[in-house]
């Protein structure tokens, strides 16, 4: 595999192609505006010889035959343009002045009524001499003339040659220049992610409520610091619920142990009768079943929080439901001494959810009512239509909560403080119920007045077909406990196949 180049290679790189490809262009550019200039200029000097030779030739006497016009213009020609291009020839082809460079290469020229009406400028060799030249015709004192002037590149070409080496030079050595420059901008520029990564480093379990220092500029470095202390927060928290699960759990579970542990030193101890054993057997099995209903809650949120808890939706009759759920606690709100009622919607109402989730929500509210509700006092587990969604609630007429706990009622391990000793509970069962809720796209609301009772409600989703559920009408005791032996040979299972 081959290696990515480090960020700051890699921006020098880029940064030295952006400044190589703009100077290159910028060279290219001046280049082709010097070429112009000097063609120009060029031009202009052609030109302005061929305006001079019609001056001349206007000067001179309107009598004056060609021959006099040849020697006039040999004379006054041979001294300043003897070195030069220049010819001129008249309309009946007469030579009125040739110079010996010219003569040498262009024996001939075009006439005046031949020659292009606006000139023609072209480039030629003359004795290894390159020469821009202009053949124009002119018109003076009526009659027409052709007249062939040119200027030696030599100069032009060394001028243009010299220029496009110091333009070289220049841009190399500004390429070079800007190289290095880059390089140190952007190591300086990534010195504040360095700090970073660097203060970064130094955070580790113990020392999570570090952060990072955000710069006082509105940039990438300070959205970069904002985010990684979002994400230390969230891991502080992560850590922090971590650290509580794992000793409310060891309390909740130390707890039992011990009673357990007691019972069967006490038994232990001496020999008993059949009754006292049956007795100690008795409170050990209750030990158990908590243990056994703790230890379940506790493998579901651990599943819940590693995502192995998933939730399988299917369109459900709410009726399926409801009957299971009052066929199961009817009997145990009997022994409790509590009225449990059952209001079900008139129309038949389909829901889209997970019967074995539902299921275990509703046991989870309806025990909690059953355990705060004093005897005597009513629990009602209610079904309604809510537009495109069902309604579930199970309200109850027990103890109530106090305003100031409503918002930690779904916490962890949490208890609402009683004036009386607690019931036997772990304060897991709410948490669940809000997984189990959320999941189904509800939220698990509370409305409770201290005294007067407590409702617990969600929604479901309304759903077309139907799909059979699966029904266990064993008792609530007997099903925790299987469902924590299949919960816990899952996990096993997801174990072992990892």
């Amino acid at each position: 595999m081959i290696k990515t180049l480090p960020i700051r290679v890699r921006l020098t790189l880029w940064y030295s192609l952006a400044i190589a490809v703009t100077m290159f262009s910028i060279g290219f550019v001046s280049l082709w505006m010097v070429h112009r200039a000097i063609d120009n200029l060029e031009n202009n000097e052609l030109q302005q010889r061929v305006r001079s030779v019609r001056r001349f030739v206007e000067s001179r006497p309107a009598h004056e035959t060609p021959a006099q016009l040849h020697e006039a213009i040999t004379a006054a020609y041979d001294v300043s343009h003897g070195n030069k291009w220049l010819q001129i020839i008249d309309g009946d082809g007469n030579w009125l002045y040739r110079s010996p460079h010219v003569a040498a290469v262009y024996p001939s020229l075009v006439l005046p009524q031949q020659a292009p009406e606006g000139g023609r400028y072209f480039t030629y060799t003359a004795e290894s001499v390159p020469v821009r030249a202009l053949i124009a015709p002119i018109v003076a004192r009526g009659a027409h003339y052709t007249v062939q002037t040119g200027l030696s590149l030599n100069k032009t070409l060394a001028a243009l040659s010299n220029f496009r080496a110091h333009l070289f030079l220049l841009i190399t050595l500004g390429l070079f220049v800007s190289s290095i420059s880059g390089y140190f901008m952007s190591r300086k520029a990534l010195t504040p992610i360095a700090s970073i990564a660097a203060e970064a480093r130094l955070i580790n379990d113990r020392n999570l409520d570090i952060r990072l220092p955000v710069p006082n500029a509105k940039d990438e470095i300070s959205d970069l610091s904002l985010t990684l202390n979002r994400m230390l927060e969230r891991i502080d928290r992560a850590f922090a619920s971590v650290r509580t699960f794992t000793g409310n759990a060891s309390h909740e579970l130390r707890t039992p142990i011990s009673l357990m542990r007691t019972e069967i030193e006490v038994a232990l101890y001496r020999p008993r009768d059949a009754e006292e054993y049956r007795a100690i057997l008795s409170r050990l099995h209750e030990e158990t079943v908590r243990m056994t209903g703790l230890v379940e809650n506790l493998l579901s949120l651990a599943r819940t929080d590693g995502g192995a808890e998933t939730m399988a939706l299917a369109p459900i009759r709410i009726e399926e439901i409801l009957s299971p759920a009052s066929a199961t606690w009817k009997n145990a709100m009997s022994r409790a001494m509590l009225d449990f009622h059952v209001e079900r919607p008139h129309a038949d109402v389909v829901v889209l959810c997970d019967f074995q989730g539902i299921s275990r929500l509703l046991s989870i509210l309806l025990e909690n009512a059953s355990k705060y509700t004093p005897p005597g006092g009513c629990v009602t587990l209610r079904a309604c239509i809510e537009g495109n969604r069902a309604g579930i609630s199970v309200q109850d007429t027990g103890i109530g909560i106090d305003p100031a706990y409503l918002d930690r009622v779904f916490d962890r391990f949490f208890r609402v403080p009683t004036s009386g000793s607690l019931p036997p509970g772990s304060g897991l069962g709410l948490s669940l119920a809000k997984w189990i809720a959320e999941r189904h796209g509800a939220q698990l609301r509370v409305e409770s007045e201290p005294g007067r009772g407590s409702c617990f409600s969600f929604s479901l989703e309304r759903a077309g077909a139907v799909v059979p559920a699966i029904h266990d009408s064993r008792p609530a005791a007997e099903s925790g406990a299987n469902h924590f032996s299949r919960s816990f040979s899952d996990s096993l299972l997801d174990v072992e196949t990892k």
